[in-house]
């Protein structure tokens, strides 16, 4: 075992006997399991979890629900000013989870980092063993970015030149359905390519780059940050005019930090999903801006602080004041005019019991798809009536896909339903 393991047991060890004295720390954790192609959860599988370092030491045992979802579970974490401090020791644990499956290859992904008073949750694709040449997935996940040595970033241009002769550049900004990441720098042509949808991609990155501990509003504000950040890869088209086949990298010295395979945090999930469409821009500027940031501590640049906006969170800034305090007061919140890869667009208000029409009769048919995958989502009958039952049936959509459980088609709840239903019946591929 390594120091660092060493250092975790002994910590394990410590927070064991704070339990024993009624001040333990924990954090929670979920796992959600579906099969790699066609968003199919796989029911019954065997999840074990144990402390990454000591694979015999077995702490949870579980299975999965009709929906591929564990129960949610309490995990012994270190303490949490930890993750509110900068250069703490390591302010999460690590577990690694291993999953099996009738008729799918093994997983296992170590490091899952769960922090206190937050829900980790571990999202695990398997492939099904005829069509497998392996024989078990493993899946590392590396430090943290606000805890492990990572490149800084080279320094670029907030605003990219766009008239020059023969640059590709979209006429709008649209939210892409898949962003493809080069898992690498950018010239290195033996890391693999990797094709993410837009949202999976944003969650990825906002929980490998800030701590989900922190306040709302810092969350908030680094998640536009990050947002505009990959919008403006797509919108230049940055790399594909350099003649690269990817959208951007996952490199800290190019890009932002995302990493195949991590878990993610239950809230940031929740706010990417309510946020997705959005992103930074200024005035007379059609591109999405293009905002650098960094850690503020161990690096600093011309662009936001990562630790400076936890700061102003604890001092109750919201987050259009902590962007405006790093990128200027003529910053503003855009939202993209489309989105890619979905049936069709939020409506522009909410349907509730009462409703009826089209909008309504779309989602009851697509609710009804989503349950051949989902039993426990009760089926409906498609009448353009927004009922009782339709009301439970979304109701049930929400708890299963981390959503506040209103019984109403809201704008985050529109587009869930529309990405999972475009998951589930495939009439959109990457490409």
């Amino acid at each position: 075992m390594d120091e660092t393991k060493k250092e975790a047991a002994l910590l394990y060890t410590q927070t064991e006997n704070d339990a024993a004295a009624g001040t333990d720390t924990v954090g929670r954790l979920q796992v959600n399991v579906t099969a790699d192609v066609g968003q199919i959860p796989i029911e019954n599988a065997t999840i074990t979890i144990s402390f990454t370092g000591e694979p015999d030491s077995a702490t949870e045992r579980l299975t999965t629900d009709s929906s591929g979802q564990s129960e949610t579970i309490d995990l012994r974490t270190p303490p949490l000013q930890y993750s509110l401090t900068p250069n703490s020791p390591m302010p999460y644990a690590e577990y690694t989870v291993s999953v099996t499956a009738p008729g799918y290859e093994p997983v296992i992904v170590s490091g899952v980092e769960v922090l206190p008073d937050v829900t980790a949750v571990q999202n695990i694709e398997m492939t099904p063993t005829e069509t497998s040449q392996d024989e078990e997935e493993i899946i590392a996940i590396p430090d943290h970015t606000l805890y492990g040595d990572y490149p800084p970033k080279i320094p670029e241009d907030e605003i990219k030149p766009i008239d020059e002769s023969g640059e590709i550049v979209l006429s709008r900004v649209v939210i892409p359905e898949y962003i493809v990441v080069h898992d690498g720098v950018p010239a290195d042509s033996t890391a693999q390519n990797y094709y993410v949808t837009y949202r999976d991609y944003i969650k990825n990155v906002v929980s490998s780059e800030i701590y989900a501990t922190w306040p709302e509003s810092a969350i908030y504000a680094n998640t536009l940050a990050i947002m505009s950040f990959t919008l403006n890869r797509v919108y230049t088209e940055w790399y594909r005019n350099q003649g690269y086949n990817f959208t951007i990298t996952s490199s800290t010295a190019y890009d932002q930090k995302w990493i195949r395979g991590r878990n993610i945090y239950a809230n940031i999930d929740r706010l990417v999903d309510s946020i997705f469409a959005n992103y930074l821009s200024r005035p007379g500027v059609r591109q999405p801006i293009f905002t650098s940031y960094c850690d503020g501590k161990n690096v600093t640049c011309n662009g936001l602080s990562q630790w400076g906006s936890k700061y102003l969170g604890d001092e109750g800034y919201t987050p259009i004041q902590i962007i405006r305090y790093y990128y200027g007061s003529d910053m503003y919140i855009n939202t993209a005019v489309a989105v890619s890869g979905v049936p069709s667009s939020w409506p522009g208000y909410n349907l509730n019991i009462g409703a009826s029409g089209d909008k309504v009769l779309q989602i009851q048919e697509q609710l009804n798809r989503i349950a051949q995958n989902y039993p426990a989502i009760p089926r409906i009958t498609a009448d353009g009536i927004y009922g009782n039952s339709t009301a439970n049936a979304v109701r049930t959509f929400q708890r299963i896909f981390n959503l506040p459980q209103t019984g109403i088609i809201d704008y985050p709840t529109w587009y869930k339903i529309s990405q999972i239903y475009v998951g589930v019946s495939r009439i959109s591929e990457p490409g």
